[in-house]
This record gives C-alpha cells, sequence and structure tokens, in this order.
C-alpha cells in the first residue's frame, strides 16, 4: 500500500507539470532525415532548427564512412571499461587529435560532456594528501547560469555550501568581490563556468575573468584553476572553430568540450596539460568505471575535428555564421524581440508567456517547422522563449519561411 502511495505522489508532480506547460518528456519522434536539415515525424516533412549540429557535420560522408570504417576493424562497442580491456587505438587517436585542436598537452574522452563535467568538479575538489591538503580547504565559485552538468558536479563534490559560492549570472565585479573577500580563507579555488550559455546563446568574458584570476591567483596558497565548458562554442564560433576561448585570445587550465554538437558526432571530452589529465584518468570514476564511445562514433568524432581545419571546414564556419546574422536581420525587420542579444547560432526569440510559447511552437510544428520552447524553470518566469538554433546547411529560403511563420503563429 505505501508503495501505491509513493506512485501516488509521482502521478500529482506529473499533472503539476503538465499543468505548468513545462513537460519535456513526450519528444518528437525523429522517422528519417531527408535532408540535413529537413526530417520526417510523424509521417510529415519538418525543417530542423532545433539541433546542435551547427555545421551540419553528422550527414557528412566523410564522418559515416569513418564510423564506418572503424566499426568494422574495432566492433560496434568498447567491450569493456579501458582499464580493464585496454584503450582501443581509435580512442586514443582521437584523444591526441583533440589534444593537438586545442594546443593542449593531452585528451581525455569521456562518454558524455554530462560526464565529463561531474568527473572534473569531483576530482578537483578532493584533498590531495591526508597531510597536506582536505576538502575544506578548496572553494568553488560558479556562474549564476551554468549548464546543469556543471551544478550537479559541483554537489556531487559534496562540500559544503561555504565552499560553493555563485556570482551573478556574466557579473566580473561580482566575481572579483567574492575571489577578493575568499582570500586567506581557503588554500585553492576551483572557477568553473559555460563558454557559450545555451538557453541564450551568451559568452562568458573569459578574457575579464582570466585577468582577476591572474591577479589573485598568487593570493591562494595552491592558486586559482579556470575550468571552462565550451560545448556550444568549440566547432561553432572563432575564425579557426576553436570556440570561446579563440574568440577571447584566453586559455583555460581546463576545457570541457562534446563531439555531441558542432562535431556531429558523441562523446565528452577534456584537455589540459599532461599533470591534469593524467590526474582525471586515476581519478574519474565516470572515466574509469564506465566505457567509451563505441569505436565507430570515436573515428566519426576524429573526422570531425580533423575537418574543421580544412577549407571545407572553414566555409561551414563562416556560412553557419551568416545564416545567424540573416537570421537576425529578419527577425528585426518582423519586429520580433530577441531575449539576448547574441552572434551565436543559437538565437533566443523572446516570447515572455509558458502557455503562448508552447502554442506557437505547435503552431510551427503543424506549418512544417521543428522548434523547442524553453520555459520556465529552465530559464525565469516571464522569459520564456523559442531557441532557434541554426545550422551551416539551412537555406536562406528555410529562415525566411520559418521568419514569416513564426510571425504569423505569434500575431494569432
Amino acid at each position: 500500500m505505501s508503495k501505491q502511495a509513493f506512485l501516488a505522489n509521482l502521478s500529482k508532480e506529473l499533472d503539476r507539470i503538465d499543468t505548468a506547460s513545462s513537460s519535456k518528456r513526450n519528444e518528437r519522434i525523429i522517422e528519417r532525415f531527408i535532408t540535413p536539415t529537413v526530417a520526417q515525424i510523424a509521417g510529415k516533412e519538418l525543417a530542423i532548427f532545433n539541433s546542435n549540429d551547427y555545421l551540419g557535420l553528422r550527414h557528412h560522408d566523410a564522418l559515416k564512412k569513418a564510423e564506418h570504417n572503424a566499426s568494422e576493424q574495432f566492433g560496434a562497442g568498447p567491450g569493456a571499461v579501458r582499464f580493464i580491456s585496454g584503450s582501443l587505438k581509435i580512442h586514443r587517436d582521437l584523444e591526441r587529435t583533440v589534444a593537438a585542436f586545442h594546443m593542449r598537452d593531452d585528451a581525455i574522452v569521456f562518454s558524455s560532456a554530462f560526464a565529463a563535467n561531474l568527473a572534473v568538479m569531483f576530482t578537483l575538489s578532493q584533498g590531495l594528501t591526508k597531510d597536506s591538503l582536505v576538502e575544506s580547504d578548496v572553494l568553488f565559485i560558479s556562474d549564476a547560469l551554468n549548464h546543469r552538468s556543471i551544478i550537479d558536479g559541483v554537489r556531487l563534490t559534496g562540500l559544503a555550501k561555504t565552499n560553493r559560492m555563485i556570482f551573478a549570472h556574466k557579473d566580473m565585479g561580482d566575481f572579483e568581490r567574492i575571489v577578493k573577500e575568499q582570500a586567506g580563507k581557503f588554500k585553492r579555488v576551483v572557477v568553473v563556468t559555460d563558454g557559450v550559455f545555451s538557453m541564450l546563446g551568451e559568452y562568458q568574458d573569459l578574457a575579464e575573468m582570466k585577468k582577476i584570476i591572474e591577479q589573485y591567483d598568487s593570493q591562494y596558497e595552491l592558486g586559482i584553476l579556470l575550468v571552462v565548458d565550451d560545448a556550444h562554442g568549440v566547432g561553432a564560433v572563432g575564425p579557426t572553430g576553436r570556440g570561446t576561448e579563440e574568440l577571447q585570445g584566453v586559455q583555460a587550465d581546463v576545457l570541457v568540450g562534446t563531439f555531441g554538437k558542432a562535431f556531429g558526432a558523441d562523446g565528452g571530452y577534456v584537455v589540459a596539460n599532461q599533470t591534469l589529465v593524467d590526474y582525471f584518468r586515476e581519478s574519474s570514476a565516470t572515466y574509469i568505471y564506465s566505457n567509451s564511445i563505441s569505436p565507430g562514433t570515436a573515428a566519426a568524432a576524429q573526422s570531425a575535428v580533423s575537418l574543421i581545419d580544412t577549407d571545407e571546414g572553414k566555409k561551414l564556419l563562416t556560412k553557419v555564421t551568416e545564416n545567424a546574422n540573416y537570421l537576425k536581420k529578419l527577425v528585426h525587420e518582423a519586429g520580433l524581440a530577441f531575449a539576448a542579444d547574441s552572434t551565436h547560432p543559437i538565437q533566443p526569440i523572446l516570447i515572455g508567456d509558458t502557455a503562448l510559447t508552447k502554442q506557437i511552437v505547435q503552431n510551427l510544428f503543424e506549418q512544417g517547422f521543428l522548434v523547442t520552447n524553453i520555459s520556465y524553470p529552465i530559464v525565469p518566469k516571464g522569459r520564456d522563449e523559442i531557441r532557434v538554433q541554426l545550422s551551416a546547411t539551412h537555406s536562406h529560403e528555410q529562415i525566411e519561411k520559418l521568419v514569416v511563420a513564426l510571425t504569423q503563429a505569434k500575431n494569432n
């Protein structure tokens, strides 16, 4: 009987979520792709404007060929975790390729960027030796709008709330205040932030953040480490696709990335100096005790990283930026508002009301466009948005038709 009562409570919570128009479990089922930006859902053709595939690489022939060849050579799956069965050569080759891409000593591949963030947060929170450092000597400082994987990673450290501080979103004055006030109270600091904030397509001010870190680093016995999750930046922005670091001319101590967005494959990774990467390999539970990505996926990811530096890759980077700018121009001309002024392929169109936002998304679906509503509690109340995500493979005609349909849906 008690179990039924528990299930009844869960049912009430599901009803509450549905009533608030913020449910996420009823996903659209994509039956097949007709082109890189057109898919079939429930027998209907829809233009896809809610994918992180910023360069259109998941359908690229080079990635699919690399995936096929690696699967033939190594099999469909990794077989076991790497410290038990050994690392497949393709996994090590991928790590060397992505480390060189980011101009770092080494890289470590995880099953996802979420798993990578959990690993980085937890391992950097630990005492290094029982005699010289304990967990209570570590302070984590996070941006208020960091991704859920960072939030959960910091929570899983088990550190007291006094060891976990949050600065106002992108507010470098508030960030400096915390760093300055806590000097002398902790031996080391881990600063962690998104490079691109995915709800709004905003960039963190890494250049100013780095200046502040360098100013106060010597006031902490073991210094300040900067960790940046640039999952939405790498492969999408920067003259050569190196992400937010490249845009702002800085380099984090630890960079977390993903192969599942602009690189068109799957899996997460961390790049850093050799000491840090070696430490992550020895201490990260989500690496040690979890299978890596499949051999085929690893080969596809390696192909994507290499392709970015070709003439074709440069053209794709230019095209996705042009598409974002074209959408912005049309949206402004239509009298619609953005939730943020973004130059990223993520373009958030402000609606403001949760139910209306969901209604517009359904209307667009009926007109042949797949977009996503981002609603409370993911964003603050009154800031509900339709997050349009551009790809290099979108045509201007598709973008024009989307804006016309969106304008009509919002005004009806």
